[in-house]
């Protein structure tokens, strides 16, 4: 039967191995079948969540996926990829084949600017603002009684772009003396993106809560792209343990 609403799903999580196969899970059961027009892997199907809130209490406690001895599949990432994302989110280095880096966005964004000659030049324009830094300085000078630390990875001109940015807000909050994340993804693989997103994403929470001086706190993620692209729905069931996939 069709359906008629969105079903909006919430995992509520103690890690971020806990989130992972809590999502995992309840995507094979709750997930909606689709092909895609526009986007990564064009033409082929993915299983995605009409939208996905997820809260996880305890972020570092176990950072990266734990795949059980004995299954016969990879783990989607490890510590050693997670501290080089870290890097890669903190700097605003990028590959002249690169639009845009996370880490440029925060640390060193630019706009472009088109010169208006035959050239067809392309400028770029430092905007000269390190949002870590600023999010960092305003709770430290301003106190944490406040709603504007938030951190933009999206620009309007993304829209033009063949391949957006998948994460565009970091907001945050200090509350209860500990420094949480809430983040917005508008479109997510689950298999590979989600563990290092929200692996690297935590240690980014862990250095501002230090230099601030507070707590590391939780972390909420919500996303209306959170998905498995069709190569990791076997991959998924396996870890689930799964015995058949319950969607057309």
């Amino acid at each position: 039967m069709e359906r008629e609403f969105l079903e909006p799903v919430f995992i509520d999580a103690f890690d971020l191995d806990d989130a992972w196969f809590q999502c995992l899970n309840t995507i094979l059961e709750k997930g909606h079948v689709y092909t895609i027009t526009k986007g990564s892997y064009q033409g082929q199907r993915r299983l995605e969540f009409d939208l996905a809130t997820i809260r996880v209490k305890k972020p570092s406690h176990q950072i990266i996926p734990i795949i059980p001895e004995g299954m016969s599949i990879p783990s989607p990432t490890d510590m050693d990829y997670i501290q080089g994302y870290l890097a890669y989110l903190l700097t605003g280095s990028k590959t002249e084949s690169e639009d845009y880096t996370y880490g440029e966005r925060l640390v060193d964004p630019k706009i472009k600017i088109k010169q208006n000659d035959s050239s067809n030049m392309v400028k770029e324009m430092p905007l000269e603002v390190n949002q870590v830094e600023e999010v960092i300085k305003l709770y430290k000078e301003k106190g944490h009684g406040t709603n504007q630390a938030i951190m933009e990875i999206g620009m309007p001109s993304d829209i033009k772009l063949d391949d957006p940015p998948c994460l565009r807000l970091i907001d945050t909050r200090i509350r209860y003396g500990k420094l949480h994340f809430i983040l917005y993804f508008r479109s997510w693989d689950l298999w590979g993106g989600f563990p290092s997103n929200m692996g690297g994403l935590q240690l980014v929470k862990q250095y501002m809560a230090e230099e601030i001086g507070v707590e590391d706190g939780e972390m909420i993620a919500l996303s209306k792209g959170l998905h498995l692209y069709e190569y990791s729905w076997e991959l998924a069931k396996t870890r689930t343990k799964k015995t058949e996939l319950n969607f057309a």
